[in-house]
């Protein structure tokens, strides 16, 4: 039996996969959506890096007793699922990145210093996370993009704890897994959203390429929020990938 195994971004949690995991699950594929390390009411991990958090999910696989498991990691949890994969290669079937890239944008540390400085400062200078969602969130929808979808997803982030979303965003900064590319070796989707500033699909389609056999699909007027910007096209696009590999 295959497991889907649903990884959320950093302003996410488990709850941002509330329209794929019953989709799925009425599909005849057991579905799960994690909460990383530090959200909802997992525990946090010391130190907070990809070493740590990804154990816990090989943790949590191997819960599954040996079932054919799929990750399906979005924006951050592509990241993870990417870093997963390298770690535990044997461990999955199939890999989704949906709205990722195969490393932190950019590269240089002035860069990382302006991405700390705008995901956490406005802690530093006192915002909640309610009031950093309300910002945040609907500068990342497309032009097509679920309203319903994009108040969920703030929603989401108001109550994830300031001290995980600072350990995150650190964590975001170490990812580079760009060499390791090519070593992929199971189906491969990639989906990307043509209005997401984040992730932007030029990105994603050379990432694609490096991928023996990867599959690209760019969902038309979707913005970084994806799964919940536009939850129908998505399920699809995902779908019609399980279903032509006989996943």
């Amino acid at each position: 039996m295959t497991h889907l195994l649903f990884l959320h971004g950093l302003g996410g949690g488990h709850h941002a996969w509330d329209r794929q995991l019953p989709y799925f699950s009425a599909r005849g594929y057991p579905s799960h959506a994690w909460d990383q390390p530090g959200y909802g009411h997992s525990p946090s991990v010391e130190p907070y890096d990809f070493a740590q958090v990804t154990a816990a999910l090989k943790s949590l696989v191997d819960s599954f007793r040996g079932e054919r498991v799929i990750l399906v990691g979005h924006s951050m949890g592509g990241f993870v699922a990417q870093e997963a994969y390298a770690r535990f290669p044997q461990s999955f079937k199939a890999l989704v990145l949906c709205f990722t890239s195969p490393s932190f944008g950019g590269g240089s540390e002035e860069f990382v210093r302006q991405f700390i400085a705008a995901r956490v400062g406005p802690l530093d200078q006192g915002k909640s996370m309610a009031q950093i969602a309300a910002t945040l969130m609907p500068a990342m929808r497309g032009a097509r993009s679920s309203d319903e979808g994009v108040t969920h997803a703030q929603g989401i982030m108001a109550g994830i704890s300031a001290q995980t979303y600072r350990n995150a965003v650190g964590l975001l900064t170490t990812f580079d897994r760009k060499k390791d590319l090519g070593a992929i070796s199971v189906p491969t989707l990639l989906v990307a959203g043509s209005d997401d500033k984040t992730a932007p699909p030029q990105v994603m389609g050379k990432m694609a390429k490096e991928i023996p056999s990867a599959e690209f699909v760019v969902l038309k007027g979707c913005g970084h929020l994806g799964p919940m910007d536009q939850p129908e096209e998505f399920n699809a696009v995902l779908e019609s990938f399980l279903r032509r590999h006989n996943l």
